[in-house]
């Protein structure tokens, strides 16, 4: 068995030819470039310049959140474009040469749309909970297990709170977090910052330490590694129409099933290989009211199945644009709560599926159901939702009644 410490954050890339360029007082750099990397640059007004080293191609486009654009060749022979200023946070881009999907070669590198992709951060004033600071921090590892379920070896990320090393004796709960749809494992390290906002909220003594395990969930072929974002049946089952902004984007649900897809596969993994194995290899508190399952868009449909048909494995549920769970499905709410400690249901303001998942979360509440929901701001189906849903979702957990309390305010 193989373990890899990574530190604090993931970063992959690829390096290739130069691209420069002076940066003026209106823009900087994209923090996603590598050193000494001009572009893409973030403008003043959140509008975003793009310059690519194509000399021979006929056309050139920029794709920026699936979205193609064409760019313009100057007469040095690099292309270049400038878009409508962007939403605060983390965005998918790659390049359209003569047809062919080109990455940029000089900017970090992420898997989404089941493909790699460039991406590009604009600021976010509000930040700090994503952002590095002078705190403790947990480690992120990687480990190899092996799946009997599927008869090979599996990759997970595992985080481990500050302190774990140290406090040799201490036992900690855990949280099974879930990628969307063309993503993978190390999407919710490298795009989402999970464990640099549970670091904050630790240090903040908002949160309780926790061990935080992400896992591939499309193992090995329910759904298909190639039923990327926005390309499978299924989207409007689940959401409730066609996502807004950003359509397709990072987490997009796909396949056959129910809500959209089929989880057969991965539910077998995590309840007969992954859980026993988290149990066997860390110090866990392996009892129902110390686990807990999130997950986004495609990975909150998966939670929603997986987590209701196993209440005696779970009993804290996060769904992040991926629908919510009915009082019909809920039943009896006295008899839910003994197991379900804490429902929530989280979108961004500009999701479609927003307006019928606070309406369930309400009706829940109504029942009895210590149910939550969190709307974010002008955000659509992207990754500062998801970011901001895992910072509201995360005091939640494994609190008594009295801290549950308190982390909604």
């Amino acid at each position: 068995m193989k373990t890899t410490i990574l530190g604090v954050v993931l970063l992959a890339g690829l390096s290739a030819g130069a691209q420069t360029s002076s940066t003026s007082d209106s823009g900087h750099p994209s923090q996603r470039n590598f050193t000494g990397v001009q572009y893409p640059r973030i403008e003043a007004d959140n509008r975003v310049s793009f310059r690519f080293n194509a000399p021979n191609a006929q056309k050139v486009q920029v794709s920026i959140v699936s979205v193609a654009h064409d760019m313009v060749k100057g007469d040095d022979g690099a292309w270049t474009f400038t878009s409508e200023p962007q939403a605060p946070g983390y965005h998918n881009y790659w390049m359209v040469v003569d047809g062919a999907l080109v990455l940029d070669p000089n900017v970090e590198t992420s898997i989404g749309y089941s493909h790699l992709c460039n991406g590009f951060e604009v600021p976010d004033p509000d930040s700090g909970f994503y952002q590095l600071k002078d705190v403790p921090h947990g480690n992120v590892q990687v480990k190899e297990y092996y799946a009997k379920s599927v008869n090979d070896w599996h990759r997970i990320y595992v985080y481990t709170p500050p302190g774990y090393d140290a406090k040799t004796s201490t036992r900690y709960p855990v949280l099974y977090l879930q990628h969307g749809g063309g993503e993978d494992r190390r999407v919710w390290i490298d795009l989402g910052h999970a464990n640099v906002i549970l670091d904050n909220l630790l240090a903040e003594g908002k949160a309780k330490p926790m061990i935080v395990v992400m896992e591939t969930s499309v193992p090995p072929n329910p759904m298909g590694r190639g039923a990327g974002p926005g390309r499978a049946a299924g989207m409007t089952n689940a959401l409730g129409a066609a996502p807004a902004r950003g359509a397709g984007g990072p987490g997009g649900p796909g396949g056959p099933g129910r809500g959209g897809f089929n989880v057969a596969g991965f539910e077998h993994l995590l309840i007969d290989d992954l859980i026993p194995y988290i149990d066997a290899n860390f110090r866990t508190i392996s009892d129902q009211s110390h686990r807990a399952m999130a997950g986004l868009s495609m990975g909150g449909m998966q939670t929603h199945q997986i987590t209701m048909g196993h209440l005696d494995k779970f009993s804290h549920i996060g769904i992040f644009s991926g629908g919510s769970i009915s009082t019909n499905e809920v039943g009896d709410a006295s008899a839910f709560n003994k197991k379900a400690k804490v429902v929530f249901f989280s979108f961004g303001s500009l999701e479609p599926g927003a307006p019928a998942a606070k309406a369930a979360a309400a009706a829940l509440k109504a029942e009895g159901v210590n149910s939550y929901y969190f709307e974010s701001p002008g955000t659509a189906h992207e990754w500062q939702t998801w970011r901001r849903s895992l910072h509201a979702f995360a005091p939640l957990l494994f609190q008594d009644q009295s801290g549950r309390k308190r982390a909604a305010k």
